[in-house]
């Protein structure tokens, strides 16, 4: 088989002929592909019903090939995600896009990989950005595309996509299942970073339902990360959703997705409600709200007992906001924010809200329960709430007293602060926050009795986010063991911040400053409980010299 090169002589029609032409027109299929263009009388071998063409070119003897025909591609399609399609079944060795005719070409590292390739997707269509495409042989059985102008480019994304999916590829086909592809899996673990709004898992489903049938998803935190597994019903989607996916952010410079192939090859999903769905069984129970996971699954995950949902408790509290806007959403190359569930940043004080909201389902009132009534108070509550907020009423219920109401400033906070304190263990008792169906705190009336249980904090100095474009937008995180301290001033040594913890009856586990600004410090405590609460008491601390300490959650440790 002959193959073109740099040194073929001008009467060849594969790439020297054509390099001059490609920025005046798009140039034929046959101008890129080794061999000279001969008319072949061979007919391709096809797959997905792909009707029968001849191409031009020195034909394999056996009608297989290394080269791949791909038809039907999306004019919106990265290389990223053609390349996707043969990954599953070897190394991709070069490429071809011919987005103007809608087709690519892909190199396979061998042919035995190229037939499995074919073999697979003759009974399995691929589908890229939710449209199907068509795979049959080339003709052609080498791609030459030193001198094309996109050279550079297309080798750019073929290492690192290839250093990906070797690099992350988790090799653990399940001996039940023989007709998974080595090193693929239909189940996919979902971490979501810079959890700065929300996540729902029907914001997950509309996402990664553009790259398969999505049969499964469950939700919950671990790690005081918000986490996600997701089962296709076929593995080959899985892998190009990964691959495509991975990186991404879901809203604009923040939730950014982290995708692998999970150990487990399939999900047990018992209820359906916010935090588990089995779209194969509308039959299933709502259960309690808590999706329950078989040992097999806990095993996956190491000790039992470490995976929480990220909403606990009963169905009834669960999120009432959902994103109508996600039915848009639109899949994009990498990288960048996935397409219209991009935050616009609000002309109202600087806040940040999720766009196409309607505001008429959106509340900015919280009820908190299952509070111990001996150790809260509303002052407790606006500090802990105004860590993803400005609280401007607090209220505890007179004759429920373990139960509050939490009035934020807008609805974006409370869906903040529910997400990361829902399920939290404040005074030794795990609390449960929701939307309430109250718009406002009403303030008790004029002689009415009250006992201090209703507070306004409409007018706090203490408020972390009234001033437009603050930097306190950019570092919310879970409650965590470790807090991060600042406003310290210059005479306070780590000696003194340590004793002020630990003679608070806090178990100071380590400190350090920063290296670069002595006016900020972390302080690890021994558990997330006993953090919270510190810093309920602490922030705010006097610590002399007109310096007031600040205390919030940190996502680093020490």
């Amino acid at each position: 088989m002959n193959s073109c090169t740099s040194q073929c002589h001008s009467g060849c029609p594969g790439l020297c002929a054509v390099s001059r032409q490609w920025a005046s027109e798009e140039p034929p299929a046959s101008a890129f592909l080794c061999g000279r263009t001969t008319m072949s009388s061979s007919t391709p071998s096809t797959a997905n019903g792909n009707e029968s063409k001849k191409y031009k070119g020195d034909a394999s003897p056996s009608g297989t090939s290394r080269v791949i025909h791909v038809r039907k591609v999306p004019l919106e399609v990265s290389e990223a995600e053609v390349i996707s399609l043969g990954l599953p079944f070897g190394k991709v060795t070069n490429l071809l896009m011919l987005k103007g005719k809608n087709q690519a070409f892909i190199e396979m590292a061998s042919e035995e990989a190229a037939i499995t390739m074919v073999n697979y997707y003759t009974t399995a269509t691929p589908h890229v950005r939710n449209q199907p495409v068509y795979i049959q042989y080339s003709n052609h059985r080498e791609l030459k595309t030193d001198n094309l102008p996109n050279h550079g480019r297309t080798q750019a994304a073929l290492q690192a996509v290839n250093a990906v999916h070797s690099g992350n590829m988790t090799h653990s086909a399940s001996a039940s299942d023989s007709s998974m592809m080595p090193g693929q899996n239909p189940v996919l673990r979902i971490i979501v970073e810079n959890l700065f709004y929300p996540v729902s898992l029907e914001v997950l489903h509309q996402i990664f339902s553009k790259f398969g049938t999505v049969l499964k998803i469950i939700t919950f935190t671990k790690n005081n990360q918000f986490q996600a597994l997701l089962q296709y019903a076929d593995s080959l989607n899985a892998h190009h959703a990964k691959v495509t996916l991975d990186g991404q952010n879901i809203y604009n410079a923040c939730c950014t997705l982290r995708i692998e192939f999970s150990k487990l090859t399939s999900l047990n999903v018992k209820y359906n409600n916010d935090k588990s769905r089995d779209f194969t069984r509308l039959d299933l129970p709502s259960g309690d709200g808590q999706p329950t996971l078989d040992p097999a699954m806990t095993a996956a995950f190491g000790a039992p007992g470490i995976i929480s949902s990220p909403y606990p408790g009963a169905a009834g509290f669960a999120p009432a906001v959902g994103f109508p806007q996600a039915a848009g959403l639109s899949m994009q190359a990498m990288p960048g924010a996935l397409g219209p569930l991009t935050i616009p940043t609000s002309a109202v004080a600087g806040r940040m809200a999720i766009h196409g909201m309607a505001p008429s389902t959106l509340h900015s009132v919280l009820l908190v329960s299952n509070l111990n009534p001996d150790s809260i108070s509303p002052h407790g509550l606006f500090i802990l709430f105004g860590v993803y907020g400005d609280v401007h009423r607090v209220k505890i219920l007179f004759n429920k007293k373990e139960n509050a109401l939490v009035q934020m400033a807008d609805a974006t906070q409370a869906q903040l602060a529910m997400s990361h304190l829902n399920g939290q263990r404040l005074h030794g008792r795990v609390i449960r926050v929701a939307i309430s169906k109250h718009q406002t705190v009403q303030l008790p009336r004029e002689g009415q009795e009250d006992q201090g249980l209703t507070k306004d904090f409409s007018g706090s100095p203490l408020h972390r986010f009234k001033k437009p474009g603050s930097k306190n937008f950019q570092n919310i995180f879970p409650p965590s063991a470790t807090l991060h301290l600042s406003n310290i001033p210059p005479s306070i040594a780590d000696d003194m911040l340590k004793n002020l913890f630990s003679s608070s009856g806090y178990n100071v586990k380590a400190f350090k400053f920063f290296q670069k600004d002595r006016k900020m410090a972390l302080i690890q405590l021994g558990s997330v409980e006993e953090a919270i609460q510190a810093l309920i008491d602490l922030h705010n601390h006097d610590l002399g010299e007109n310096h007031h300490l600040r205390v919030s959650f940190s996502k680093s440790t020490i």
